[in-house]
Formats: structure tokens, sequence, C-alpha cells
């Protein structure tokens, strides 16, 4: 699957290298497109402050995801599916209930823009990487704030959990790759 600046997702044959089904309907560029763990739906991030749910098969747009006020730019699935967070410009993240595109919360915290957000395997915690050079991991249940992580000197443009959940990994905008130990104090929610 591909994400692209002219307001589209693709998804392709890797086999055979053409397109199989195209998602059209975002009014300005698809950053990020991520498969739901059952592959049956896809959610992408874009330029016009909205994330879209898509049905696989058919390329339909099921849900618009609304509430952001500037750029989204990652979206993807808690581990079962049934939620999905967001990163944005407007330097929040929100998680929604896949099957309704109901708004469950949002996190503030961020002083700049949100580049990438992860559940964790279990689906216990939200983790947020952000320009304003930091990492946030939030209980997924309530939207609290647990933890900052600080140790990049650039912006943290990507995050994600080890399968075990007891390791972060974050990329950055300092050309750095860092392996982090989820803090002690999260291991109750892991």
């Amino acid at each position: 699957m591909t994400a692209s600046n002219d307001a589209t997702a693709r998804v392709w044959d890797a086999e055979g290298g053409r397109t199989v089904v195209t998602l059209t309907g975002h009014a300005g560029p698809v950053f990020r497109a991520n498969f739901s763990p059952s592959g049956a739906q896809i959610v992408t991030a874009s330029y016009d402050n909205t994330a879209r749910l898509w049905e696989t098969a058919s390329g339909r747009a099921i849900i618009v995801l609304t509430g952001h006020t500037a750029p989204v730019n990652f979206a993807n699935f808690n581990r079962d599916g049934t939620r999905i967070v967001t990163a944005s410009e407007d330097k929040t993240a929100r998680v929604w209930d896949a099957a309704s595109g109901q708004e469950t919360f949002t996190l503030n915290g961020h002083k700049d823009r949100v580049w990438s957000v992860a559940f964790s395997p279990n689906g216990k915690q939200i983790l947020s990487g952000s320009n304003d050079k930091t990492m946030k991991l939030w209980d997924a249940t309530t939207g609290r704030e647990t933890h900052t992580l600080k140790g990049h000197t650039s912006g943290v443009m990507w995050v994600a959990f080890s399968p075990d959940g007891k390791r972060i990994v974050s990329g950055s905008w300092d050309n750095t790759l860092k392996l982090w130990d989820v803090p002690r104090e999260a291991a109750g929610v892991r």
C-alpha cells in the first residue's frame, strides 16, 4: 500500500505490480495508510485535517474522522482493530472508536506537532512522538499522560513498541534511532 501527494492511497498487487484499488476522497496529500489487523479496512492520514477509514476490498470510504485542526500526520489501529489513534500538526493525538468514528479522547501535552503514534501490543498504552523532541506515554483507557521521555536533540518522527511491549524504538530528525525501556512505573499497564 502507498500513500501519495496526489490525495490518494493505493493498494497494490505485490506480485504483478498493478493497482488493486485506489482510495480517493481526501482533499490533500495522504501522509500515511495502514491496514487494520484483519486487513479488511485501511486508515489514512491526510493534509486535509482528517483521517479516513476505508473498506479494503471496494475502496469505499466508511468513516471520516474529523476533529483535528491541522494536518493529520499518522493514523493506525490497535491490535484488535477496534480503536484508531491519530497524530496531528495541531499538537494533539486523538483516539477514535473504529466502528462508529466517534472520538474517545484527545491527548494534549505536546508543545509542537505530533508526528507518530502507536498502541502498545496489549492496547493499554499509547506512545506519541513530537517535533518538541519528546515522546509521551499515555494510558489508553483514560487518555492520561503517564511519562515524558526525553533524549533526542530534534523532533521525534517515528515511534513503535517492541512486540512484547517492554521496549520502545524512536527515530528522530537528529539522525538517530534510540531504543528505550518502557519506564518501570508503566509496567502495570504493559
